[in-house]
């Protein structure tokens, strides 16, 4: 049971409903992350904001998405697991490439490279060496790519520790966690 009330589009007043219909009129849902957010209609205006700058950054949609795995599956965030695996494969994205980002791990090498780098930025919380960035370096990202990877992490630890402090219902399929699955 989620710890904060998700706001019902239905019903909600002022800046809550303009922000809700605004996810429906982009997505054709409302999740219960943003219903959640919407107790407080200036978190869930800087989400969308973060969201909608990131997306015109140079990191794409699908690398966008594996990032977000990797950093749910660190931070043991079920609802962002649920949320980004089906989120993914509504990219097409195969589910091996899914279920690797989660190991931080990818076929070809520069996502292999960003995927390390985003788990390792969690882990560390930010304090990364040289040869980190020296390794995004050498698998062709250059300074505006690696600080959209930084973007795209932070973004993802919010809706994280949100998500894990509300507890937000899971309104997408259930997926285990790795530990868990094995």
């Amino acid at each position: 049971m989620s710890r904060l009330p998700l706001i019902d589009p239905a019903h909600a007043a002022g800046p809550a409903r303009d922000l809700l219909g605004a996810v429906r009129a982009k997505l054709g849902l409302v999740p219960n992350m943003t219903r959640a957010m919407a107790n407080s209609p200036a978190v869930l205006r800087a989400y969308l904001a973060f969201g909608e700058a990131l997306g015109s950054g140079r990191i794409d949609k699908r690398t966008g998405e594996l990032i977000a795995l990797v950093v749910a599956e660190t931070d043991g965030c079920d609802y962002c697991l649920a949320a980004h695996t089906a989120i993914g494969g509504m990219l097409k994205l195969a589910a091996d490439d899914l279920a690797n980002a989660r190991r931080a791990t990818a076929r070809d090498a520069r996502t292999a490279a960003i995927l390390a780098f985003a788990r390792k930025l969690v882990v560390e919380r930010g304090h990364v060496d040289d040869t980190d960035m020296a390794s995004l370096r050498a698998a062709g990202l250059d300074d505006g790519e690696i600080a959209d990877v930084v973007g795209h992490v932070a973004i993802n630890v919010f809706t994280n520790l949100f998500n894990s402090a509300a507890r937000t219902d899971v309104d997408f399929p259930v997926v285990a966690p790795l530990k868990q699955a094995a």
